[in-house]
């Protein structure tokens, strides 16, 4: 009897493949950089379920060209990648890997926010320039945290890991906006849900974790920034699309705000001349908030084990709906 074949876009944490090859016929994208949507689509064709990563566009063309296609599992939390509603309509499940990497995300993001604030990534750099002469006594000078003020865009699992971290350890007040109150986190942070414009204009710390939608694409634009303190700190480790980065550079470039430090970026990569690269007060990491060994070996984990619901028909342990 032959096995289920499966493709997954990139190599993945072996934990996770090994699983799958219990039971299916895993195609693994070996190269160095994703497949295109032809590549993705080719060899999917045949195959039963896909392990996609955020780079992968699954749309509607390529779910016409792979009928046999039952599961889609996104290793991410994220789906915007994935045209849901079409895999609905065609009776495909669709699975994400949330839970799992809150906890290192949102130590990414506090890494971001005091390196940012400390202007670590200026003096770093500088120490390898061969700059360092002396101690300055106003050499990079940078922004206190304790008893300071977060804002935090998208209030879910890892934005109020992010909060708990700097209100439990640095006392800062947490203020957050967005579409309702959350009544759990105002008790055990003292947050208070606010209007945007509010929390955009109080803030000294302001850390992303919306999801991408039509609604918070450019929620950092011109307008909000300049609502921004020009002490204040910008973390994304949401989506790149969530900041107008061309607002963001003039911003920083001009002194409006303080520093960013940026998990990612639209697009991803940045091209080595980007203007935002050529910033003093800009930190850009490539897009690694989850990546620690436990992280990743439990998004892999947990991908399998969508991939393998989903071929038998089963729920999968974390589905996407629309």
């Amino acid at each position: 009897m032959s096995r289920p074949k499966i493709f997954v876009t990139r190599r993945i944490p072996e934990i996770g493949l090994h699983r799958l090859r219990e039971s299916c016929e895993v195609d693994v994208w070996e190269d160095a950089l994703p497949p295109s949507h032809a590549n993705v689509m080719e060899r999917t064709r045949d195959c039963v379920g896909l392990l996609s990563l955020l780079s992968d566009r699954i749309d509607v063309a390529l779910l016409d060209a792979c009928p046999a296609l039952r599961v889609v599992a996104n290793y991410a939390v994220g789906f915007d990648n994935i045209d849901v509603s079409a895999c609905t309509e065609r009776g495909i499940a669709v699975g994400n890997t949330p839970g799992v990497l809150t906890e290192a995300t949102a130590d990414l993001a506090f890494c971001l926010l005091i390196a940012a604030a400390r202007s670590l990534g200026a003096a770093e750099r500088s120490v390898r320039a061969g700059e360092w002469r002396t101690w300055e006594p106003r050499g990079f000078v940078g922004r206190d945290l304790t008893g300071a003020t977060l804002g935090v865009i998208g209030m879910g699992r890892i934005g109020s890991a992010l909060a708990r971290r700097c209100h439990a350890g640095w006392g800062m007040r947490v203020l957050y906006a967005g579409p309702r109150a959350k009544p759990d986190v105002d008790t055990a942070l003292g947050a208070q849900h606010v209007p945007l414009p509010q929390l955009l204009g109080e803030c000294d710390f302001l850390s992303l974790h919306a999801p991408l939608t039509t609604a918070t694409e450019h929620v950092i634009d011109a307008r909000a920034l300049a609502l921004m303190k020009p002490s204040a700190v910008l973390v994304n480790t949401a989506r790149g699309r969530l900041v107008d980065q061309t607002a963001l550079h003039e911003a920083l470039a001009s002194g409006r705000l303080f520093a960013a430090g940026l998990d990612v970026t639209d697009p991803e990569p940045l091209s080595p001349d980007h203007p935002l690269l050529t910033l003093r007060n800009c930190i850009v990491v490539p897009h690694v908030g989850s990546a620690t060994v436990g992280a990743r070996d439990a998004m892999a984990e947990i991908a399998a084990d969508n991939i393998l619901r989903g071929i038998s028909g089963e729920p999968l342990r974390h589905a996407v709906g629309t």
